[in-house]
């Protein structure tokens, strides 16, 4: 009976996506990088709650890799079936967009964010169809089966975008400290030039007196 009840759930998510959503095929290898780029926050979390009734989740934000965000917790809604939907409380990536306000967030289900049982994008037909185009039912050893493969791929998808996700972020982090380095010295060196040009405008100024007073004397 629980197997029914989630294949239920798979083909409702799948149905009621695929015909309001055109999502990009997620590919491994750059769904971070796109994830990175059409993002405005980017963060490895945990939800804490959910309301089903109005769609709304609240995360507690445990890695930043991207966005300007103090709080250490974050509100999401859901308004479209594009949007992404959570079933289940536990630790999450999120790539997301503000609203106006920028006090709440929006996920995207054409983003790379997933749980760790639920990866990114919609779910396999985990059926298949005979000639007449009818399903062909699974017992409940397969659907088992489904199950564990799909939670095992999740959770490999989930590692790598957060090796990928941190890897960023160390890079980033460089760069910064670099571009602090830089500006560093820069400021260092015009302060010496500035520093010379005082020294040399006050000599000019003290020689240019004293033989203003010699002539005079003279």
């Amino acid at each position: 009976m629980r197997f029914k009840k989630y294949l239920l759930i798979l083909l409702l998510l799948y149905y009621g996506n695929s015909f309001a959503c055109k999502c990009r095929e997620f590919e491994k290898e750059i769904m971070v990088e796109r994830g990175l780029e059409s993002a405005d926050i980017v963060f490895y979390g945990e939800l804490i709650k959910l309301d089903t009734i109005s769609n709304t989740y609240a995360f507690k934000i445990i890695e930043l890799f991207k966005g300007n965000y103090e709080p250490k917790t974050i509100t999401s809604f859901s308004e479209s079936n594009c949007d992404f939907y959570f079933n289940e409380k536990g630790l999450c990536i999120i790539y997301a967009n503000f609203n106006k306000n920028k006090t709440l967030i929006n996920i995207s289900a054409c983003s790379p964010s997933q749980s760790m049982d639920f990866g990114p994008g919609f779910p396999p037909i985990p059926f298949e169809f005979d000639s007449a185009g009818k399903t062909v039912p699974k017992n409940e050893i397969e659907m088992k089966l489904f199950d564990l493969e799909n939670k095992n791929k999740s959770l490999s998808t989930f590692i790598y975008q957060l090796e990928k996700l941190r890897q960023y972020k160390l890079a980033q982090n460089t760069i910064t400290t670099q571009m602090k380095n830089d500006f560093s010295d820069k400021a260092l060196i015009i302060s010496l030039i500035v520093n010379a040009i005082l020294l040399l405008t006050i000599i000019f100024l003290i020689v240019s007196k004293k033989t203003s007073n010699n002539r005079i004397t003279k």
